[in-house]
């Protein structure tokens, strides 16, 4: 792949050749996004105006908390819970539109929004490379593997952005990324599972002695 400022990051991940290479681009993201919020965007109002409304996840305020000093998440908070204080109701009987504030306000998160804002924006790179019949293709064939989630997303986003044979190549190869992979899984748990019959005591544990942590990664993209 030629480089330039926008495939540098893609280039790289994808050179690793170690996982899912969404999961890598996706943990990168996250990092870069956490480490922004705690610093930078503090004393950026239209980013307050936006973790204001939105708020984080559970996940994600903790890593905040785990990444910046206590001031920045302090003052985060503050205005986030203020943000929640000023939308509160002044009658008695329950207020439908502040419950589904609430509602949205407890399934939302400012980092997670931009996690994915960004990933959409890095897989339409990944087409972009694709369509010009490259060697990101060869590299791209050569990953280990795609996780369940990622292989849905990336599926889905490539329908409205490859067509006709690219479309079919894409497909065909991300599938076996995903398919093969899912299958050595399933071989392994199976073998992870018959050494504990009686039968079969003493023998290798060989690759399966992980697959719980690894089934786990593929299915969630965290490893226990």
């Amino acid at each position: 792949m030629k480089e330039d400022i926008r495939t540098i990051p893609v280039n790289d991940i994808f050179s690793e050749q170690k996982g899912c290479p969404f999961c890598t681009m996706e943990k990168m993201l996250e990092k870069n996004q956490i480490a922004y919020i705690v610093g930078d965007a503090m004393m950026e109002p239209n980013t307050r105006i936006e973790t204001n409304k939105k708020g984080f996840c559970h996940k994600h305020f903790s890593m905040m908390q785990q990444e910046g000093k206590k001031l920045p998440n302090a003052l985060i908070l503050e205005s986030h819970l203020q943000e929640i204080i000023d939308s509160i109701p002044k009658g008695k009987k329950p207020d439908k539109k502040f419950l589904a504030k609430i509602r949205e306000l407890t399934n939302s998160c400012y980092i997670c929004d931009r996690i994915d804002s960004n990933m959409k924006h890095l897989i339409d790179i990944i087409f972009t490379e694709w369509k010009k019949g490259n060697d990101f293709q060869t590299l791209y064939k050569n990953q280990s593997y795609i996780c369940l989630e990622h292989y849905g997303k990336v599926m889905e986003q490539a329908i409205g952005n490859l067509k006709g044979s690219a479309l079919t190549e894409f497909s065909e190869i991300t599938t076996n990324l995903f398919k093969d992979y899912l299958m050595d899984l399933k071989d392994d748990t199976t073998y992870f599972c018959s050494m504990f019959d009686y039968r079969n005591q003493g023998k290798d544990w060989g690759k399966s002695i992980d697959v719980i942590e690894r089934d786990i990664e593929f299915l969630t993209k965290e490893r226990p």
